[in-house]
């Protein structure tokens, strides 16, 4: 037959193709259910071609069969190594239905092969064993991938079929064959199955070598989770260059994270942005703005001078100082002294950052006994449009969550009667929607004055977010009461254990034994912080609060535990069949709600 040339379509086109399938190769390892395949194509008169242990395999099944060696005149060398590697085959593979290449085929002495049936040496499973180098090298195919590619390429003729559980269909399109959709299946999953059998040879062969493409990890999320590594994305290193220290699996999980906060929140808000998380959450995130008397002396900072880096790191780690604890920072702009110093007084398990100065690398790299992690994000770097994860034995792919959050993008469509939405409103509402954009859902973010004051994560249930975030932010507003800044600290009290007795004492909630462990950090007893004292302090100290949720609010019952909580500013997605009745609610208390169009969900 001879075909016309025309414009790729979008879809397969039904090729011509012999009536029926007449030359066959099989070379597999996996020998399930290889000889109910055998027989059934000799039955429909099927020349099938075939080599090593899977000819021998299909003989002793009665199955006539002839040797690769005999086909292409050429014998199998390098024990076995090379025997498909030849033009006869790979010429009767990638044969197309036209006339020249079928009378170039018959010149090199071959034959159009209709359907290819490969797997490949058990490479994953050699490795998994703990073989050693040589034989690991050994199980890596070289001419079965050549042969299953060749195949799928030409998949608008040949059948390629990879996967043992696809025989029974081949044996029923017999003797004609699979149809043309039937085709293109098998030749995507033929290409999945090398990209697949790459990578693990990938993964394996660059923890071997110590290749920059990929990094060996200690463990994965927990010691018995090995091996484990990172890699770049297609060949590509690294977005980040690790400076100093051994990042495990979960710091870099945070890393990656709080990288692209940041990066966002410092484009969308035009001054440094830095972010504080902990188990792939942020705890705290925030911009530059100048600390008024009252927070510095909350924050400890009275009398230092804070560069405008070191500045938003002090206050993305103070909204929740307690969850910060032992963090994994993110700075948008380059880490100078004033911030390695602040950094050097707290518990950390690493930044990451675009660039270090001098004197900020070797305060960090001393840190934790030099242990400290230090990793450069790569400039200008952007992850690809396409994000891809594993999870029990099926692959993911959606398009990156790349949605732009700014004033002008997110704020726009105002729903409530109360329009008035000042300019530091905005930002707060726009750097909470950042943050929840990276916070595991379902989540909801208070903001107040360039930082986030309550975050809560991880929820079923949206409302619990609401109370979840909103008591983080009263106790973030209640380390500023009096009683809370003169409690009587015994010398020598470290910085850590201070702000734990503080948010001990917030809450109130002591054992007999918890209460005895927090008296003794004291030089006298201390009295109890009642509700009344919680409940007139917070009425004049907590208002005014943004809050932003990843999807829309379903009820009013989050506006109504929100207002309980000072909050005057809303954005939310909108796009709930209780839309009305929300906004309804948000207007009896007078407040200013948005909706964004864009819901953040985050996993």
């Amino acid at each position: 037959h001879v075909v016309v040339a025309r414009p790729r379509p979008s879809s397969p086109p039904v090729a011509p193709m012999a009536e029926k399938i007449r030359c066959a190769l099989l070379s597999v390892s996996d020998k399930a259910n290889l000889s109910d395949l055998a027989k059934a194509l000799a039955a429909n008169g099927v020349t099938v071609l075939s080599t090593g242990g899977t000819a021998k395999a299909m003989r002793e099944a009665g199955v006539a069969v002839t040797d690769v060696s005999e086909y292409t005149q050429s014998p199998e060398v390098m024990d076995g190594r090379v025997k498909t590697l030849h033009p006869r085959v790979h010429g009767g593979i990638l044969a197309r239905p036209l006339e020249q290449d079928l009378q170039q085929l018959e010149q090199i002495g071959g034959r159009p092969i209709d359907l290819v049936v490969v797997n490949l040496y058990p490479f994953e499973a050699t490795v998994a064993k703990g073989a050693d180098y040589a034989t690991c090298v050994e199980n890596i195919d070289i001419g079965g991938p050549c042969m299953v590619r060749a195949a799928a390429k030409n998949h608008q003729r040949v059948s390629i079929v990879v996967d043992p559980t696809d025989y029974p269909a081949i044996i029923a399109s017999l003797p004609s064959g699979p149809d043309a959709a039937t085709r293109a299946k098998l030749a995507a999953k033929a290409f999945a199955h090398t990209a697949h059998y790459d990578s693990m040879i990938c993964s394996w062969l660059g923890r071997e070598s110590g290749s920059e493409l990929v990094t060996p990890l200690k463990y994965g999320c927990n010691p018995q989770q090995v091996p484990a590594s990172i890699s770049g994305i297609g060949g590509q290193p690294l977005p980040f260059e690790v400076v100093n220290g051994k990042p495990g699996y979960i710091n870099l999980l945070d890393a990656l994270n709080a990288w692209q906060l940041v990066k966002e929140a410092r484009a969308a808000l035009g001054v440094p942005a830095a972010a504080s998380f902990k188990h792939v959450s942020p705890a705290g995130a925030a911009v530059y703005e100048p600390l008024s008397p009252e927070l510095e002396r909350v924050y400890e900072v009275e009398g230092k001078t804070l560069s405008p880096a070191a500045n938003a790191y002090l206050r993305a780690r103070q909204a929740d100082p307690l969850c910060s604890f032992g963090d994994f920072a993110a700075l948008s702009d380059p880490v100078d002294a004033q911030t390695a110093e602040f950094l050097k007084t707290e518990v950390s398990d690493g930044i990451i950052a675009p660039d270090y100065d001098e004197a900020a690398l070797e305060i960090l790299k001393a840190k934790k006994k030099g242990a400290f992690i230090i990793l450069k994000a790569r400039p200008g770097f952007e992850p690809p449009a396409l994000e891809r994860r594993e999870l029990g034995g099926a692959r993911f792919e959606q398009r990156r969550n790349d949605a732009v959050i700014d004033a002008a993008s997110t704020l726009a469509s105002v729903v409530t009667k109360n329009k008035d939405l000042p300019a530091g409103a905005q930002r707060d509402l726009v750097l909470a929607q950042i943050c929840i954009k990276y916070t595991q859902s379902n989540s909801v973010g208070y903001a107040t004055a360039g930082q986030m004051v309550g975050v809560g994560a991880g929820q079923q249930s949206r409302v619990d977010c609401v109370k979840l975030a909103g008591r983080k932010a009263q106790t973030w507003a209640l380390r500023a009461h009096p009683k809370v800044l003169g409690l009587p600290f015994k010398e020598g009290v470290k910085r850590q254990e201070r702000i734990n007795a503080r948010v001990a004492y917030i809450e109130g909630d002591f054992t007999k034994e918890s209460l005895a462990q927090f008296q003794s950090n004291f030089t006298q007893p201390v009295e109890p912080l009642t509700a009344e004292d919680k409940t007139s302090f917070l009425k004049e100290h907590l208002k005014g609060l943004c809050i932003a949720s990843d999807a829309f609010f379903p009820f009013r019952d989050n506006i109504d535990t929100a207002a309980r909580f000072g909050v005057h500013y809303l954005v939310h997605p909108g796009g709930s069949v209780q839309d009305e009745a929300v906004t309804s609610a948000a207007d009896e208390y007078g407040m200013v709600m948005a909706h964004s169009g864009v819901r953040l969900f985050h996993h």
